[in-house]
């Protein structure tokens, strides 16, 4: 079968337009309640008029190139005033609003962008519009803003649309990164980058044939993350698939839901990161598992900093009983500054895995051992995230010398092509310096510095962590997530993906420092004791001396919105003495 081309319109408004007219009736989104009934839909029809109504509404108080701040809480609302901002065009800016039971945890984050972003109307809806607005409403830089809610609006089957939703070059949102290694930044990602994203990872997942043939994605993640926007919502829209929906609370709380819907729906395609599936093993009955059928989920997106080899062992053997295949699982690569996908692999092929050696890693070079489940303190198991499609390129880069590596060296990974977004908004030095890169001796093509760390091996991209996180003691290179491995396989109460190594300045330089969140710790926890296990652990496969070994409350640790560690944040709340530490409960008094 001939592969589909990419589809003739120049952004995902035209997509709607002609998917409303098309097939008006269609299902397009349904979104499930935290039990997993069945709560709001919408048809094609039904999210261009929405779309059509709260652009009309736009064009009365802004102007196209303006910046709209998107505030709402999980639900379909956020659909159609995405759309609605694409239709005038406006520059949409995703962002999350404060919690309710928690607002001072996300009021200086929202506080940060939209003192960058320059925002000239808010746009909210649904259940929670009047909470959103009242929270939010005092936060300095929207002071005389607009507020717009776009659930009291009339749908309209025609107006609002504006000449920049079929201008490729156009901008269509503002991505604000989750800044892992430093602060977020506006990604500016125009409606080409967004069109050649989606069509490569549709192709990657074969999501035009399950589209036609009318089979479901089901998503959990946000839609201010780039993973559920353009991976979830937009994909859909783009092929033309219903895609069932829930809120992230509802997967965290109950993971059963979110692969009851996988199994009632038969979804074709969901994932998440590291976390997600862990959940799943950690919170699902034996019982519960042989209540599912998942043979149906072709494609089980899986997307961390690293994937662990160890989170799909332990999802493929427990849910071996639902029908699930360990061949569904799709590792792949992607970033925000890249729209998305950057790399991704063969569908339902055994992902491919290597371990390599420990002691080469430290030197920046790869030697492939042949046992997979050696000591690790010889080798490392690592997953590899596939390859570039389409007109992408991806190279590993020497960061000092910027010249290519051989693939049996380590660099920082610089990607090209059309999916590579504008820069960061308002940051032209950030974007020069980010977006610009030049090889040496070979400047024509501007590289993605992508900060990444990886190597090629046999066509597959392997990613080993982060530049800016990398460990140097003693001249040699260690992996923070390596140490945080180490850590938190020595005793049941250490979370998983819930801890950080970082180093910080002393009197005799840099100094290694622990900090791991503590999950249900039995009644004989002894953390003076863990401690000192801690210690001598990193130290036997590690070679590296702890200064402090920190343990500090569930949930507390900082993290961006996909799950991963800020280790950056971690260190500064360290050094200004802002850890929750943890304190175990004392047993009552008889």
């Amino acid at each position: 079968m001939a592969e589909p081309s990419m589809a003739a319109e120049r952004s995902m408004a035209e997509i709607l337009r002609r998917r409303a007219a098309a097939s008006p009736d269609k299902l397009a989104f349904q979104f499930l309640l935290s039990d997993g009934a069945e709560g709001p839909r919408c048809t094609y029809v039904e999210l261009d008029r929405q779309a059509r109504s709260i652009a009309t509404a736009l064009r009365r108080i802004t102007s196209p190139g303006e910046r709209a701040l998107l505030l709402y809480a999980p639900g379909l609302d956020f659909i159609p005033a995405f759309f609605g901002c694409s239709y005038a065009g406006v520059i949409a800016v995703p962002a999350y609003p404060p919690r309710p039971e928690q607002p001072w945890h996300g009021v200086e984050g929202l506080t940060r962008l939209t003192l960058d972003c320059r925002a000239g109307v808010v746009l909210t809806g649904g259940d929670y519009a009047a909470d959103i607005e009242r929270l939010c409403r005092p936060v300095a830089p929207l002071d005389g803003v607009p507020w717009l809610d776009t659930s009291d609006l009339t749908s309209a089957a025609r107006g609002g649309w504006s000449r920049e939703a079929e201008d490729p070059a156009a901008i269509s949102h503002l991505q604000y990164t989750s800044g892992s290694t430093g602060n977020p930044k506006g990604v500016v990602v125009s409606h080409g980058n967004l069109m050649h994203n989606e069509y490569m990872i549709a192709l990657c997942s074969g999501h035009f044939e399950t589209a036609a043939a009318g089979i479901c994605g089901v998503g959990w993640l946000p839609f201010q993350h780039d993973l559920g926007l353009v991976a979830g919502m937009l994909q859909a829209v783009y092929v033309g698939g219903p895609l069932v929906l829930m809120s992230p609370v509802t997967m965290l709380q109950r993971p059963y839901v979110w692969l009851e819907a996988i199994s009632r729906y038969r979804g074709y395609t969901s994932g998440g990161p590291n976390f997600a599936y862990d959940q799943c093993v950690r919170r699902l009955s034996l019982e519960e598992r042989a209540s599912l059928d998942l043979s149906c989920w072709k494609v089980a997106g899986l997307g961390a900093e690293p994937v662990r080899v160890a989170t799909m062992d332990d999802f493929a053997e427990a849910f071996e009983v639902s029908g699930f295949r360990r061949e569904a699982f799709y590792p792949s690569y992607g970033l925000a500054e890249g729209t998305l996908m950057v790399a991704g692999g063969d569908r339902e092929t055994q992902p491919p895995v290597v371990a390599v050696s420990t002691a080469a890693l430290e030197r920046n070079e790869v030697t492939v051992v042949s046992d997979t489940a050696a000591d690790a303190r010889l080798a490392r198991t690592l997953v590899g995230c596939g390859y570039a499609w389409l007109d992408q390129q991806v190279l590993i880069v020497d960061p000092t010398a910027r010249t290519p590596l051989p693939p049996a060296r380590i660099g920082e990974i610089w990607v090209s092509g059309p999916s590579i977004a504008r820069g960061y908004w308002n940051r032209p030095s950030d974007t020069q310096e980010t977006f610009q890169a030049r090889l040496n001796g070979v400047g024509e093509v501007p590289f993605l510095r992508t900060g990444d760390l990886g190597f090629f091996h046999e066509g597959e991209l392997f990613i080993t962590g982060r530049l800016k996180d990398v460990l140097i003691v003693r001249g040699q290179n260690h992996y923070p997530h390596d140490i945080e491995l180490t850590v938190q396989g020595l005793d049941p109460a250490l979370r998983s993906d819930a801890g950080a190594a970082f180093q910080t300045e002393g009197d005799a330089g840099e100094r290694l420092v622990i900090v791991q969140e503590v999950l249900r710790p039995g009644k004989t926890f002894d953390a003076d004791a863990l401690a000192r296990r801690v210690r001598q652990a990193v130290a036997e496969q590690h070679g590296i001396e702890v200064h402090d070994v920190v343990f500090v409350r569930h949930t507390t640790l900082p993290k961006t919105t996909s799950g991963k560690i800020q280790r950056h944040a971690c260190k500064a709340a360290y050094e200004a003495g802002r850890l929750i530490p943890y304190v175990p409960k004392e047993p009552p008094r008889l």
